[in-house]
């Protein structure tokens, strides 16, 4: 399985001369597996140069999962371009109780008002599944597994299996435990992050929102995101081999990125290695 980062930013794009080593663009990873139609996770404004490389490709079946459907996670579905070939197939997994609701939801945003074409409009044949948190599910050849996460208005993490490998994409998130509980404090793990670290277990990778540091974090712990010591925890605690930090803060530049991953790349807790997210880089999942 191989694993590409097309954009690792949180909350909004921030293109510009200070994050071209790190990238602008926001959420959009890229799992494929020879033999498979490619699988998106989240769809922000890297999916954009991503539709062009699997047209390029000569890619017309592809699947999307969306974590949530907050501005940054969707920017880039109306510029995919595998939407707009007439015989592609596009599938959407969306969080959604039917897929009346999940076309709905994202109808929502490409309506003709915040974007000139229609959802419905597009030449290109779409499919809604909609995924609620818990049931295993697939999409094509990809098993697929599900967990809430801890953010405003609602976030799903998911687990990806391809070929013996798997993939879990957490993002965005709180931490699932309380300040002086849970794994990162040395406690016994509260249901919800029982949850996560059931669906971390063993995996070959894990990509995990960690927007803040810890100290931010203690002051805004409604905002719905993570710090890279709390990800570790959980990951060293499950077994998992990779971890990448992701969803990095948009205020934060080249050189406090270079900074950040000076620091946490030379970290090897027991089997787990922890390094930056970058936009571009591939990784080989062997």
């Amino acid at each position: 399985m191989n694993l590409t980062f097309w954009g690792v930013r949180g909350s909004i794009p921030v293109p510009g001369a200070g994050t071209l080593r790190w990238g602008g663009n926001s959420s959009c990873v890229a799992l494929t597996v020879p033999g498979a139609p490619p699988l998106l996770l989240d769809c922000g404004t890297g999916a954009r140069a991503l539709g062009q490389r699997l047209l390029a490709a000569g890619e017309r079946d592809v699947h999307v999962l969306f974590t949530h459907l907050h501005i940054d996670h969707v920017f880039g579905l109306p510029f995919f371009g595998p939407l707009y070939v007439p015989g592609g197939r596009v599938e959407l997994g969306v969080p959604a109780v039917s897929p009346v609701d999940a076309e709905t939801r994202l109808g929502r945003f490409m309506n003709g008002i915040y974007h000139p074409v229609r959802l419905g409009e597009v030449p290109g044949r779409v499919a809604f599944t909609p995924i609620r948190p818990g049931p295993a599910f697939g999409m094509g050849p990809w098993e697929l597994r599900s967990v809430g996460l801890n953010h405003p208005g609602g976030a799903l993490g998911y687990r990806v299996t391809l070929g013996g490998r798997s993939v879990v994409y957490l993002t965005d998130t709180a931490p699932l435990a309380r300040p002086g509980e849970g794994v990162v404090d040395g406690r016994r793990p509260p249901a919800l992050e029982q949850k996560v670290l059931d669906l971390l277990a063993g995996a070959d990778a894990c990509i995990f929102d960690t927007m803040f540091t810890q100290a931010q974090y203690m002051v805004r712990q409604s905002w719905g995101h993570s710090y890279p010591e709390y990800a570790v925890a959980l990951c060293r605690a499950a077994g998992v081999r990779r971890l990448f930090l992701y969803h990095h803060a948009p205020e934060l530049d080249d050189d406090a990125l270079d900074a950040l991953d000076a620091h946490w790349m030379g970290v090897r807790e027991g089997g787990l290695t922890v390094r930056l997210a970058r936009e571009g880089e591939s990784h080989d999942l062997t």
